[in-house]
């Protein structure tokens, strides 16, 4: 129902998927999942999402 993708907040602004209508909705910690003992750094990136249908919210709410 959804597409989700995340970009690299220092080197790019995500202005192509603005403006193909994904919406940002946040940022990553700059953490991996393999950061156990919370040393090791990874870029932020910004979370955009892009919904494939209208009805996405009712659908994932439990609705038709």
């Amino acid at each position: 129902m959804l597409l989700e993708t995340t970009v690299e907040r220092e080197r790019f602004a995500g202005t192509c998927y603005r403006a193909a209508n994904w919406q940002c909705v946040g940022e990553t910690t700059g953490r991996s999942r393999n950061d156990r003992h919370k040393r090791l750094n990874v870029p932020v990136k910004s979370v955009w999402l892009y919904a494939l249908s209208a009805t996405f919210r009712a659908r994932l709410l439990g609705g038709h």
